[in-house]
């Protein structure tokens, strides 16, 4: 595993599609709810998607590249587990996980297993209880080890700027993303993450701790995608589907 800790360069101090401005460009979106049954033992997977999704990818390959090199790139947009509130000497970024939260990283780690939704790039807050939240889900699943991992700093801090997080994930993905790479996971806070998905997908997303979005977009590279999207505005990425550590909704 390849573990490397970067800053970018400070989120743009520009207007940026905000989701708290831009309410009326998001459309809601109506849900379904799809149960998979599990045979390990740890519980019902629920995936939330929307009502026109016939079917989320199961699959545990990697989404295959054309000739012409076109190819499903996706994106996981993970909030990190539930924190502790017992010392509240602690300052917020040095928060570790709770025992439930622990437990929830498990299960997470579990769900995107059986999904086959496993990111060979990781963009991680260097928050405490984002740390913690990666080193459960790689203890528990050997693929998440062997993806490589950035610790940003900028990450923690981007997450409280109204209208910031998105335009800056994409900047942290053509940055560190290689066009080989066709899954990255981005691990971060509220209310950013979920600001960002509900302006990467045109829908409305509600992230609660250690819930995931699952976003993808079709294109050669990662940069022809976060750039088509941010020429198209919002909706340039499709949801598909909402990780969550157990069946409630």
């Amino acid at each position: 595993m390849n573990v490397v800790v970067a800053s970018l360069v400070e989120p743009l101090q520009v207007p940026y599609n905000c989701y708290s401005c831009k309410k009326s460009q998001i459309k809601k979106n109506p849900k379904c709810v799809m149960v998979a049954s599990s045979s390990s033992g740890v519980g019902s997977l629920v995936i939330e998607a929307n009502q026109d999704q016939q079917q989320i990818s199961t699959s545990t390959d990697t989404p295959t590249t054309t000739l012409s090199s076109v190819a499903a790139r996706r994106l996981i947009l993970l909030r990190h587990a539930k924190s502790s509130w017992e010392n509240r000497s602690i300052r917020d970024h040095d928060r570790p996980l709770s025992r439930s939260g622990q437990l929830d990283a498990i299960k997470v780690s579990q769900n995107l297993l059986k999904l086959g939704w496993i990111p060979q790039l990781i963009l991680s807050s260097d928050a405490l209880r984002t740390r913690e939240t990666l080193k459960i889900m790689q203890e528990q699943v050997q693929a998440f080890l062997e993806a490589e991992v950035h610790f940003i700093s900028s990450f923690y801090s981007v997450a409280a700027m109204d209208g910031q997080t998105a335009e800056h994930l994409r900047q942290a993905i053509c940055k560190y993303s290689r066009d080989e790479i066709l899954t990255v996971m981005c691990m971060g806070h509220n209310r950013g993450w979920e600001e960002a998905a509900s302006v990467l997908s045109g829908v409305t997303v509600e992230l609660k701790t250690c819930n995931a979005a699952l976003l993808e977009a079709t294109g050669t590279s990662w940069e022809e995608c976060t750039q088509a999207f941010s020429l198209a505005g919002p909706g340039g990425w499709k949801l598909q589907g909402l990780v969550k550590p157990d069946t409630g909704v």
